[in-house]
């Protein structure tokens, strides 16, 4: 657990802090909003305070234990290995739920309170949102069930609305840009990311930190060039999927689509309608598919469906647009 909140956690975790002193802080909280907004980072910090009754002591002891996830009263729900402990299970089960139920109904070793997390809630199934919202419907004191979500629309009306809602923004441009300076990258580096990430500082940190801009360029080389006819999709197909960066090359694939509609839409040199509906219409495949690569089908093939889809998307028909 980090030892500092960025500018934009410390606001959440400052109204938080504020309801709870208020006494109007409820038993379930809702953390949501966009993914690597540090919002899990958040939710241990509330939990150090909750778990330390308000103590400073306890919280500092309680901090490293939550770090280390070895604290006895917080329990965090997230993907679990299959049956075969081959990989990770794409969503959470019922029985998880149901173990989380039985923890909740012990006392509390440090004889406080007990916090559950549970992220990413959006991937809860049906069976297990059922068996949640039980637990959600009788809280028992002293019990809190916070849920983290990047797609808190995908939780059922009746979860969401038995929760109270903590909810994470992208900050304001230049404070993104000061806290990526502060982590130590570069201005031209941390602008470039920050102008590729939209402006959502979490993802320009991780992709200064790793691979994240290269592979945003490769990307964007790949689908001009099958645009132009230079590279065979069921190529690209097979390259995008030999790695795990599959899912984030979608991303940046998606965002590429984006920009071309809104090119064409701000009327710089694109004017084909058409061609504005197809690129529109792949972003949302390219989404989809992005979720599919969570289960098991052959990612192979659903990238090479959508690269295949993405040689029509992309250009203009004849006589159409700019006739390159």
């Amino acid at each position: 657990m980090s030892e500092s909140l960025a500018p934009w956690q410390q606001r959440v975790h400052d109204q938080a802090m504020a309801t709870l002193s208020a006494g109007r802080l409820g038993h379930a909280l809702l953390f949501d909003g966009p993914a690597v907004l540090g919002k899990r980072a958040v939710a241990e910090r509330l939990a150090a305070y909750v778990l330390s009754g308000g103590e400073p002591a306890a919280e500092a002891r309680n901090r490293p234990l939550i770090a280390a996830g070895t604290h006895p009263d917080l329990h965090v729900v997230s993907f679990v290995p299959n049956k075969e402990g081959t990989r990770l299970r794409t969503e959470i089960v019922i029985e998880q739920i149901r173990e989380l139920g039985q923890q909740l109904a012990l006392t509390p070793q440090y004889g406080r309170a007990q916090v559950a997390i549970i992220d990413p809630a959006d991937a809860l199934n049906t069976s297990a949102c059922n068996a949640l919202l039980k637990t959600l419907e009788e809280p028992a004191p002293g019990r809190y069930l916070w849920l983290v979500s990047a797609r808190p629309g995908r939780l059922p009306a009746t979860i969401r609305s038995r929760c109270q809602r903590l909810e994470f923004r992208l900050p304001p441009r230049d404070e993104a840009a000061a806290w990526l300076h502060a982590r130590g990258h570069a201005v031209p580096a941390a602008a470039e990311a920050l102008d590729a990430a939209r402006g959502h500082p979490g993802l320009a940190d991780e992709w200064l930190r790793g691979d994240g801009l290269a592979l945003r360029r490769e990307v964007a080389t790949d689908m001009a060039a099958m645009e132009a006819g230079r590279l065979e999709p069921l190529e690209a197909a097979t390259r995008w999927t030999a790695d795990d960066h599959a899912a984030e090359r979608l991303r940046h694939a998606a965002e590429h689509a984006l920009g071309l509609g809104r090119a064409q839409a701000a009327g710089t040199g694109l004017t084909d309608p058409d061609r504005l509906h197809k690129l529109g219409a792949w972003f949302d495949a390219a989404n989809r598919a992005r979720e599919l690569l969570r289960s098991t089908v052959r990612a192979d093939l659903v990238m090479a469906d959508l690269l295949l889809a993405w040689r029509d998307a992309s250009r203009p028909q004849a006589g159409k647009g700019d006739n390159r």
